[in-house]
């Protein structure tokens, strides 16, 4: 179970590694052992990255109840758009390193590795990187896609979120609220916890039973965060914890469930089509009608509105100042989705290559 644990901790998005373009034969001449698609200032996009992109958008649609012939055809057609991706990447992380942000991204991707061999009682990182090789995950791999996503994040937080949520005047921000004082109204919370019972291969009688066993435990003066550990088949680590919800955003069977249930108290077990639920009011905020002013809410609002404009901006901008060639056999379908002005292939330089790299297969402008 302890594997497990860690695949939710630890979480697995897109690219893993970039694979070398190019060995080398023994009289020194480059052999290519790796397909090109594009040449994005000094660094690359390969086959092997797509093809790894595919397959876990494929697996991601397969979990969502997509066929494997459904999924395959579907994520082709979005190839061209999974390229236009990884070209975005590589800029982002190109950009971090510029930004020097390398040692901050490995110091949190080291704390976040420390963080869940203690959360999981493991003693040391090199019984963490044990358990991850039983479980079917490569620690190597692990900890080079865990430093892209980050290096992503922390250069669009750095360069577009702040930017935009320190940059907002006060007059702009009273004026914001003064229009949307609907939004700054205090909407009623509730924090939750939850004991997680799966019916799958199980017989339903059994799974329902223990529900209600567990329940009666609770009432009866047991420690929710000790049967979530020990019972539920997710969250074991929080001790059943999934955070803080503002009651009108709840599924209607959960707040109905938890309607009239009051903190530190738990519901009748919520049974769904697979799987029943037990859960725990850690927490209760009223809410109020009366708008408050807020200088942060209020940023965090105007942020929230601004920002998927203004990284999609950055990221333009980041394209347009990019040396960006594309393999002819993939230019047609993923240059219009770059909408680079002007094309960076027709008026920058490609710049300058170092002794065998980026070498032979990658056509010129």
């Amino acid at each position: 179970m302890k594997s497990k644990f860690i695949l939710a901790a630890l979480l697995v998005i897109g690219v893993i590694l970039i694979m070398p373009a190019l060995a080398w034969a023994q009289e020194g001449d480059p052999v290519v052992v790796e397909e090109v698609i594009a040449q994005v200032n000094q660094g690359i996009v390969t086959l092997s990255q797509l093809k790894r992109e595919m397959a876990d958008v494929v697996e991601a649609l397969k979990e969502k109840g997509r066929s494997e012939s459904e999924a395959t055809s579907e994520i082709e057609k979005r190839k061209p758009e999974l390229i236009a991706t990884l070209i975005n990447e590589q800029l982002l992380l190109e950009k971090g390193k510029e930004l020097e942000m390398t040692e901050k991204v490995e110091a949190e991707v080291n704390r976040r590795m420390l963080e869940v061999a203690k959360e999981n009682k493991i003693p040391s990182i090199e019984k963490l990187d044990e358990a991850m090789r039983q479980s079917g995950v490569d620690p190597t791999s692990m900890r080079q896609t865990m430093r892209v996503e980050m290096m992503k994040t922390a250069v669009l937080e750095s360069e577009v979120d702040a930017k935009i949520f320190y940059g907002l005047s006060m007059d702009e921000l009273h004026k914001y609220f003064d229009a949307h004082r609907d939004k700054f109204v205090t909407p009623e919370s509730v924090e939750l916890s939850e004991i997680f019972l799966s019916l799958a291969g199980k017989q339903e009688a059994d799974v329902k039973a223990t529900a209600a066993k567990l329940v009666a435990q609770v009432r009866g003066g047991a420690d929710f965060g000790t049967l979530a550990t020990a019972y539920s088949e997710r969250g074991q680590q929080n001790k059943g914890k999934v955070g803080l919800f503002e009651v009108k955003d709840l599924r209607p069977d959960i707040a109905s469930a938890i309607k009239n249930v009051a903190v530190g108290g738990v519901s009748e077990p919520l049974k769904t089509d697979e799987d029943y639920q037990i859960l725990h009011v850690d927490a209760r905020t009223v809410g109020s009608s009366t708008p408050t002013f807020n200088e942060n809410n209020v940023r965090e609002a105007i942020t929230r509105e601004r920002i998927e404009k203004e990284r999609a901006k950055y990221l333009q901008d980041l394209r347009n100042d990019a040396y960006i060639n594309i393999a002819e056999a993939y230019r047609p379908s993923v240059e219009p989705l770059l909408n680079i002005v002007p094309p960076a292939a027709a008026t920058k330089r490609a710049p300058e290559k170092k002794k065998g790299k980026l070498l032979g297969i990658i056509p010129k402008p």
